[in-house]
């Protein structure tokens, strides 16, 4: 098992993600997409993302195989007031590779590297029928703070989204709470 930043793809990691990837969207996961993509549009994306200076993408692997993988977004540079905070998201692991504490490493090592960037709140949002990742993200500290009723669209019915955020604590310096808090 293992989780890695990464900033190119093997040919067999793009297959490896491609099959993943269709077997979380069959599965009702997915990231947006509701019905499988199949390999070519998946490489197409998958190799788009690490075009993006602001996308870091993460590969869940398990034996070897990419198995899952997530995204961290940071702002743009002219987004200097909401600098602080990035965003996790497109995070799954491929049905066949749960069970083994995969998706929790994969979310704790994007947490890592957004606060060794500088980065004090991680947001993310979620479909209410992904009730699996609303429990793993709610076991991680992430603070449910709304709901959008008209979200998604899934299945011809109409979806709620959820909103959470996680403040992340700094290898040194001051607090979050500190900052964000405004004491001194």
């Amino acid at each position: 098992m293992a989780i890695e930043r990464v900033e190119r793809l093997s040919e067999s990691d793009l297959a490896d993600l491609a099959e993943a990837t269709d077997a979380a969207i069959i599965e009702g996961g997915g990231f947006g997409w509701l019905e499988p993509q199949g390999r070519g549009a998946l490489e197409r994306h998958f190799r788009g993302v690490l075009l993006v200076p602001e996308r870091e993408l993460f590969v869940a692997r398990l034996d070897g195989h990419a198995v899952g993988s997530a995204q961290l977004v940071r702002p743009p540079r002219n987004n200097e007031a909401q600098a602080f905070g990035a965003t996790l998201t497109h995070a799954y692991i491929a049905p066949y590779a749960r069970g083994f504490g995969l998706a929790r490493l994969l979310v704790r090592r994007v947490e890592e590297r957004a606060a060794a960037l500088g980065h004090r709140v991680l947001n993310l949002d979620v479909r209410e029928t992904q009730t699996t990742a609303i429990a793993l993200f709610e076991s991680l500290g992430y603070v449910h703070w709304g709901t959008h009723p008209y979200y998604a669209r899934a299945k011809g019915q109409t979806v709620a989204g959820h909103f959470y955020f996680k403040t992340l604590e700094p290898g040194r310096g001051r607090s979050t709470g500190e900052l964000i808090d405004g004491a001194v």
